[in-house]
């Protein structure tokens, strides 16, 4: 008897491997040949199944029944370090856990410095039943990988090519027109945005640009001047001071809530009277302080809850239709803008 691999009279068996191999196609592509889950055109079809009797390849009966178990494990790929800070991060990974047990599934863990290598060593042994990925970057090497894997894959965040993917995010483009618009609504001409700093910059995050862009892009509908700053570690404070410094009374804070509202207090300037403030934050950092803002949640756990509730659907029918769901974005006034 042989399996997957092996040896037979002593020659080598040949494995799907081999197959895409000499078809010059992924490993993957040869699984759908052979198990009809996709679709696959005429001509690469013909590929496989010539270099399947090329090479008398003969697939494991076996082998197939133990890949079609369940595991009852849904692996989640998640960032070390998170630009939304311990708070934010953690209540994606508790919704996600809570939705999978609801489900009978457990949840394991695969840290995303791995890359596209942890995606393929998860599916590759047959870890888990899906995959979420998380920490989407805008060029993300992954996507086309998720493309490919015989499991439902799904993102929580949107690349640039989201052709063929299953993604989920929070609306931040909408959420960044809401959070501008209150401050132009509030007379403002001119607005300072505290911005993500270089090191989260440097990871190519996708909701980093989306929000930004979209920011700016409503501030010149709206005749708005913005002085966009990359905040520092050590500089933070002094950033804010330096705009506030030349009359800026309009503040759009889409992180760092905190260091901000210290700078604030250390001017003399309380929100909602002398400046009006916005941000992008969930409730709880919204209301964290003794003036609470003005925001807009990125609804964490509503993501990830709907993430994983499509996640469950794809799992039942895994040929669900691909594409780009956004939990919408809502703005919550609180005391931190002067009335208009």
């Amino acid at each position: 008897m042989t399996g997957e691999g092996g040896e037979v009279a002593g020659r080598a068996v040949p494995t799907s491997k081999d197959v895409a191999r000499v078809a010059g196609v992924s490993q993957s592509t040869v699984s759908y040949v052979m198990s009809g889950k996709r679709p696959i055109s005429e001509k690469t079809r013909k590929v496989v199944e010539d270099a399947i009797a090329e090479l008398t390849y003969q697939p494991n009966a076996g082998a197939r029944a133990l890949a079609g178990r369940r595991t009852q494990i849904i692996a989640v790929v998640m960032p070390v370090d998170n630009a939304l800070g311990a708070a934010g991060f953690m209540a994606f990974v508790e919704e996600i856990t809570l939705v999978a047990r609801q489900h009978d599934h457990d949840v394991l863990i695969v840290t995303a410095d791995e890359g596209v290598a942890g995606l393929q060593r998860v599916a590759g042994r047959a870890l888990c039943d899906a995959i979420v990925v998380m920490d989407v970057k805008t060029d993300d090497p992954r996507a086309a990988l998720a493309r490919e894997l015989n499991l439902p894959t799904l993102l929580i965040g949107v690349p640039d090519d989201a052709e063929g993917l299953h993604c989920i995010d929070f609306d931040f483009e909408t959420g960044a027109r809401l959070l501008v618009d209150e401050l132009a609504d509030a007379g403002h001409e001119r607005i300072a945005a505290l911005g993500w700093g270089p090191r989260t910059l440097g990871r190519n995050l996708n909701f980093v640009p989306r929000f930004r862009d979209a920011a700016l892009d409503q501030a010149r509908t709206r005749g708005l001047a913005v002085d966009w700053i990359v905040p520092t570690t050590e500089t933070l404070e002094e950033q804010v001071t330096e705009s506030l410094d030349q009359g800026v009374r309009g503040l759009l804070l889409a992180t760092s809530p905190a260091r901000a509202m210290n700078a604030l207090q250390d001017n003399g300037l309380r929100p909602g009277r002398d400046v009006d403030v916005v941000a992008l934050a969930t409730h709880a950092e919204a209301t964290a302080f003794p003036v609470h803002l003005t925001n807009v949640s990125q609804h964490p756990r509503d993501v990830s809850r709907q993430a994983m509730e499509w996640l469950f659907a794809l799992l039942g029918d895994p040929t669900g239709a691909a594409g780009v769901r956004r939990v919408p974005a809502e703005l919550s006034r609180r005391a931190s803008v002067r009335t208009h």
